[in-house]
């Protein structure tokens, strides 16, 4: 994925959600909107640098679109709309192998309803499986441990149960976290953040649901699938935002 129109900038401060504001080369300050809910508070720190995209488009109420800011030596992708683009397109091409997926995929489907959810994707195999993959991207990282998530998700929670009632009806079910920054060695859920999410994991895993991770490179104005990592429901993850941690 290349993001056309790309301009650096500064960022100074986030006003709320979805509207931050960021400080172009020229020194000009913009309004831009965060293509991310999550906090981010460890990487949107003022005068870090950011990765906006401009669109030339008099009907947005902004001109920018937050993609990518810089946490140390490496970019950190922002956009929550690519994870599931990104998976779309691995799946399709074979670069992301689905754990435990008898045959290829023949069909795969975007934002199909199964109870009382609706799943990214919903696939067919060559040897008659059918299933359900949900996409989760992952930004927030310490110590080259990746966590999920940066602010409870009752979404994410309803998911994965509803995927425990989909592989016990008989379907293939999985949950990918597309990790959207290179440096990780490992991939868990964030306990302290949501334990009802990490007892649902694993509760899951349980289930035999699939739980599996990818990272991407990620460079200032790009971003491309680069290798499953290892999910590990148990791996220690310190929250960088905590503020009892000194």
């Amino acid at each position: 994925m290349n993001y056309p129109n790309i301009v650096k900038a500064s960022f100074i401060v986030r006003d709320n959600r979805f509207v931050a504001r960021c400080r172009l080369l020229t020194g000009e300050e913009v309004i831009v909107h965060v293509k991310n809910t999550g906090r981010g508070k460890e990487v949107l720190i003022e005068g870090v640098p950011v990765v906006l995209q401009y669109w030339d488009n008099p009907k947005r109420k902004t001109k920018y679109d937050l993609i990518a800011v810089k946490k140390g030596t490496q970019w950190i992708n922002i956009d929550s709309q690519i994870p599931n683009r990104l998976a779309y397109e691995g799946m399709l091409d074979g670069q992301i192998q689905l754990p435990g997926l008898k045959g290829e995929i023949v069909l795969l489907r975007r934002e199909v309803v199964y109870g009382q959810s609706k799943f990214d994707f919903y696939l067919e195999t060559d040897q008659g499986e059918t299933g359900f993959v949900e996409v989760k991207g992952m930004t927030l990282e310490n110590h080259r441990v990746g966590a999920f998530p940066d602010a409870p998700t009752l979404r994410g929670l309803k998911h994965v149960n509803e995927l425990i009632h989909a592989k016990k009806a008989g379907y293939y079910a999985a949950v990918l976290f597309l990790i959207q920054f290179e440096g990780v060695d490992v991939a868990t859920i964030h306990r302290k953040m949501q334990p009802a999410l990490a007892e649902a994991i694993a509760q899951a895993q349980l289930a035999n649901v699939s739980v599996f991770a990818y990272n991407c490179q990620v460079d200032e104005g790009k971003i491309s699938l680069l290798s499953p990592i290892p999910f590990d429901l148990a791996a220690p993850f310190i929250d960088p935002n905590d503020p009892t941690i000194e």
